[in-house]
């Protein structure tokens, strides 16, 4: 009974250790798993997405494009990239993201504008449904804040624009710059 109490007391003691210590485990862990569920897949996995054997429905006559010098003073620059459906049916484009958030993407249908859509944040990568009817086409019109990263944002800049189907095919986008002062 005696050996009871001394371990009791020693629990009393250490309980609010013990439950800070527990609590600052779980929350790491879980600041871990956030990071890890938005992380890229692997090289492999990526290009699978990226060049399915069977093709994507989607395509872009261009698909990389150069704004040349682009000065911070003279504000935000825009490209507009047009991509088409080459299937017999329609496409669903699931998701339109960027690899920075210095650049924003919109699709551009027939009938309506999504967006604009940056880039995620904390995996979050919001589902937009934009329909491009069979052998339609559609634009993606990218906006490149040359300012976003601050005086020390200049140099060449290479960003990504992704399109996704809702089959999961990946289309992307480039484009590069000279941002100068």
């Amino acid at each position: 009974m005696f050996c009871v109490k001394i371990n009791y007391k020693i629990m009393a003691k250490y309980k609010n250790t013990i439950y800070t210590t527990l609590a600052i485990v779980l929350f790491l862990g879980g600041l871990i798993w956030l990071a890890n569920s938005g992380a890229p897949k692997s090289d492999q996995q990526q290009t699978e997405l990226t060049n399915p054997a069977d093709g994507g429905a989607l395509s872009a006559a261009e698909t990389s494009y150069d704004f040349g010098t682009v000065p911070m003073s003279k504000g935000k620059v825009t490209h507009i990239f047009k991509v088409t459906n080459s299937s017999a049916g329609p496409v669903i484009v699931s998701k339109l993201y960027t690899s920075c958030m210095c650049t924003e993407a919109s699709l551009i249908t027939e009938d309506k504008r999504l967006g604009p859509f940056g880039m995620p944040g904390h995996g979050f990568v919001p589902s937009i449904k934009g329909e491009i009817r069979a052998s339609g086409s559609a634009d993606v019109e990218v906006v490149f804040d040359p300012a976003a990263h601050g005086p020390a944002g200049v140099g060449r800049i290479d960003r990504v624009v992704y399109l996704e189907e809702k089959s999961g095919n990946k289309l992307e986008l480039q484009f590069t710059a000279m941002v100068t002062p």
